[in-house]
């Protein structure tokens, strides 16, 4: 039986080339590139004793570029960020801003009421205004066992 030098630094290397080969194969899946999807907006939500807010940032678009769409549990958000007609006098090096299309859909940690939710556009930012719809009275009810 042949002794066999056990070396960590090698090992650590192995490990970390796997991993880099697992991120790059899934690379176009976690940017949305695979689908279509251009970006994932940014989105912050306040739960208060009445209403729930949720605001979404979505700057370079215009208000009808964006379509919602509520359920008392979930909040869709979809739309398009259109590139701007690109002339031949401007010479392009490098570009980071993202074009297409853009979906997220949100769960709600409460029911809302969906025919009374309020929405502003302004500064990029799509603020929404869900209404909490009333809850249920927890009942106690008494079981006879027959």
């Amino acid at each position: 039986m042949a002794i066999v030098r056990f070396s960590p630094w090698r090992e650590i290397d192995s490990l970390q080339k796997e991993m880099n080969r697992v991120f790059d194969n899934f690379a176009p899946y976690l940017n949305g590139e695979e689908k279509g999807i251009a970006f994932t907006p940014a989105a912050e939500m306040e739960e208060n004793h009445d209403a729930i807010e949720l605001k979404l940032e979505i700057p370079g678009l215009e208000a009808k570029d964006v379509d919602v769409q509520v359920t008392a549990e979930a909040v869709a958000i979809k739309g398009e960020r259109r590139q701007e007609a690109k002339t031949e006098e401007k010479a392009m090096t490098r570009s980071e801003f993202r074009y297409g299309a853009f979906q997220r859909v949100i769960s709600l940690p409460a029911r809302v009421k969906n025919d009374q939710v309020k929405a502003e556009y302004k500064d990029g930012i799509l603020h929404l205004h869900l209404p909490k719809a009333e809850a249920e009275k927890n009942k106690v009810v008494k079981v006879n066992i027959g």
